[in-house]
């Protein structure tokens, strides 16, 4: 106990010692910091497909094709958005493609931000759900909204609208006042399937007529 430092302060009676840390304290310390550096050179500045980013987007694009194969490839009508809003489990891959890529422009909740509010009745370039897609794929705005069509799966771009589309009438608080116009409501699923029929029905009239 003689070659022990005290600190000089005394509490109650208590002394603190003042002892210097370990050597392979410190040289672990060192070697963290010339290890961080070969780690973000060789993670960081390499080659192509190693950054943690890298992986996690390989990774989840094997995932999201896995579960594509169960569904097949979507069509951005209204009677399969309207289909998919009403399926939670898949409206939550259209939250997860939503946070990944449409939280900075529209907001966490879909309050807007610098983009539009998702949650009130008004919108600037839609009409009706199949506008929704739209958009998504082709953007607007003159680039203001971008185009993710060449980005994003075909499936991803239908859940992510169906997302979009559960969020109108929340009217989150805070969110950001309504730009555009209101439109009027999102038909039933029903009112989708039948005028999808309509639709068919006319398409084959047409074909038997030519």
């Amino acid at each position: 106990m003689s070659n022990e430092v005290l600190s000089g302060h005394s509490y109650d009676g208590i002394e603190e010692y003042d002892n210097p840390l370990p050597g392979w304290w410190k040289w672990t310390f060192v070697a963290t910091i010339v290890f961080s550096v070969f780690y973000w050179m060789y993670y960081h500045s390499g080659a192509p497909g190693r950054s943690i980013y890298d992986k996690y987007d390989k990774e989840l694009a094997e995932v999201t094709r896995l579960q594509f194969k169960e569904i097949g490839e979507l069509k951005p009508d209204e009677a399969t958005i309207l289909k998919y809003m009403q399926n939670e489990s898949w409206l939550k891959v259209g939250q997860v493609v939503f946070k990944t890529h449409c939280v900075s422009c529209h907001g966490r909740d879909g309050e807007g931000k610098v983009g539009p509010n998702l949650t009130d009745d008004a919108y600037k370039h839609v009409r009706n759900l199949e506008d929704i897609a739209r958009v998504v794929r082709d953007g607007a705005n003159a680039g203001a909204m971008p185009a993710w069509g060449n980005r994003l799966h075909i499936n991803e771009i239908v859940l992510v609208s169906a997302y979009v589309a559960s969020l109108r009438g929340k009217n989150v608080s805070g969110g950001k006042a309504p730009e555009g116009n209101p439109i009027p409501p999102w038909p039933t699923a029903t009112e989708a399937q039948e005028e999808s029929a309509d639709e068919q029905g006319k398409g084959a009239e047409h074909v038997r007529g030519s």
